[in-house]
């Protein structure tokens, strides 16, 4: 413990937040550097001499028009390059030489009463184990040193999202050929593909968010609030495993808000009393060193889960359990979705909520009815990873359920993904699919009359593609037995 008492150098070669918690070393980041610069010099568009690679990092936001900022986090492209802590950088690869340099702000004097000591440039160097480090009013004058003519900046719209990757500018930049087409496409795909060193770091948050979540369980009771459960969580990532951040805003349902995909947002910031009785959807995931975990338990608040409980849980369970055994290199993410699908739909049938032919009810588009979002989605930097629909891959079906799909990809050794089938009991959607006579053939309307108001329920994975399989990185109870055992009062 006496690690964690004392002041770590600046110049370290790792990223931690105590002794307690994983080192990850900046040769990761130096490994994914070198292997876009590999994959860029295999690119037939691409000449490698005079050719650099530029990238802007993520700046401090005010928070409205104070001088209180947000808490800060890294742009996930300039993480998986450079990991650098600080706002205010740029990096700059070569592809020629394979070398590195670093831009760092160049801050006044009185920074150091506000902020703590300047670092110099050897310093920075040192720490983040780039070749040069110069300050970012010199950007343009060392480039032109180097005879660089060609600077690829990143440019592409996020498919999830919609929105575009920040592009690189800085004072000169007019003076150099600028292309922003090649860039975004390839470093995309070298961030599909997980190097050994990464996977360390996406078990290691994975592990403390799935650590979190028992906690979560062992905790919660009725007459407690929702945030309750995210503050529980919150706490544990930080305080035992150095997430300063979590990835993404904490889903805490209960009750009817267990079948509100993204609830926990402004407008519902997860303010209601959990009763007894409820069924809880929480979604939460630590975010360590900027790498994502993105689990989801669903439990009973009581301790037992309900026969009805049961019911709609050990579907899902089932749905998921398929999906682990099948999933493996060369196999379609669609035909993952459509399995877990149809796992769901034959246990409503089996427990009496439909009838029919489970094939007739994915014509129909009932999967979407009951699992109104995709299997799940890369999972790496972001919470929602880049990657899913890129030129030479499958594109975003337009059929029922395939079209919620956050990747339509091939599976590949080294990829990580979540897997997450639900099924939830959605007014609006339930009262479309009765109103729709291609679908309500396929509804029991009086069995269905008790599960409004129910919620929903969802069991999130992270997994990691294998050679030969999968491996689940998440580490809760899943089973009615484990589930209940753990939260044993």
């Amino acid at each position: 413990m006496a690690e964690a008492n004392c002041v770590k150098p600046f110049t370290m070669k790792h990223f931690s937040r105590s002794g307690c918690t994983l080192k990850v070393p900046m040769s990761l980041f130096r490994e994914n550097r070198e292997r876009l610069v590999s994959r860029l010099q295999t690119n037939s568009e691409v000449s490698a001499e005079g050719t650099f690679v530029v990238l802007q990092g993520g700046e401090e936001v005010p928070f409205n028009d104070t001088d209180v900022n947000w808490p800060f986090r890294q742009e996930s492209f300039f993480q998986w390059c450079f990991a650098v802590e600080e706002p205010g950088c740029y990096g700059a690869l070569d592809l020629a030489a394979g070398t590195s340099i670093l831009f760092v702000p160049r801050l006044p004097p009185e920074y150091a009463i506000w902020e703590g000591r300047l670092r110099t440039l050897e310093e920075f160097k040192e720490r983040y184990e780039v070749d040069e480090a110069h300050y970012t009013d010199e950007i343009a004058p060392v480039l032109k040193e180097k005879r660089a003519h060609l600077l690829l900046t990143l440019s592409g719209k996020n498919s999830d999202s919609g929105l575009c990757a920040r592009e690189a500018v800085f004072d000169g930049i007019a003076e150099f050929e600028v292309n922003n087409s090649i860039l975004y496409p390839e470093i995309c795909e070298c961030r599909v593909i997980k190097s050994p060193e990464e996977i360390k770091v996406l078990r290691y948050v994975c592990k403390i968010s799935s650590d979190a979540h028992k906690v979560v369980m062992r905790t919660m009771r009725p007459g407690m609030m929702e945030y309750q459960g995210e503050s529980t969580f919150s706490h544990y990532v930080y305080h035992t495993g150095g997430c300063r951040h979590v990835s993404y805003t904490c889903i805490c349902g209960s009750g009817h808000n267990s079948s509100i995909l993204h609830y926990g947002h402004a407008g519902s910031p997860n303010d209601k009393v959990i009763e007894d009785g409820d069924i809880c959807l929480f979604d939460m995931g630590g975010n360590y060193c900027g790498y994502a975990a993105d689990i989801t338990c669903t439990f009973p608040i009581s301790g037992k889960f309900t026969e009805d409980q049961k019911l709609i849980y050990n579907a899902v369970l089932k749905a998921r359990d398929a999906v682990i055994a099948a999933a493996k290199p060369g196999v379609a993410w669609t035909d993952m979705h459509l399995l877990a699908n149809r796992v769901v739909l034959a246990s409503l049938k089996e427990g009496g909520l439909l009838v029919g032919d489970v094939e007739d009810m994915i014509k129909a588009g009932l999967n979407e009815v009951f699992q109104p979002h995709g299997l799940g989605h890369l999972l790496g930097l972001d919470v929602h990873d880049v990657g899913g629909y890129l030129p030479n891959h499958p594109e975003r079906s337009k059929e029922p359920g395939l079209r919620k799909l956050r990747t339509a990809r091939i599976l590949l050794a080294g990829m990580v993904l979540t897997i997450e089938p639900g099924c939830y009991f959605v007014d609006c959607l339930l009262d479309a699919a009765l109103e729709n006579p291609d679908q309500a053939k396929f509804l029991v309307a009086e069995e269905l009359k008790r599960f409004r108001g129910f919620g929903g329920v969802r069991i999130e994975d992270d997994v990691l593609i294998t050679e030969t399989g999968v491996e689940n990185l998440t580490d809760v109870p899943r089973t009615v037995e484990e589930i209940e055992k753990e939260m044993e009062r």
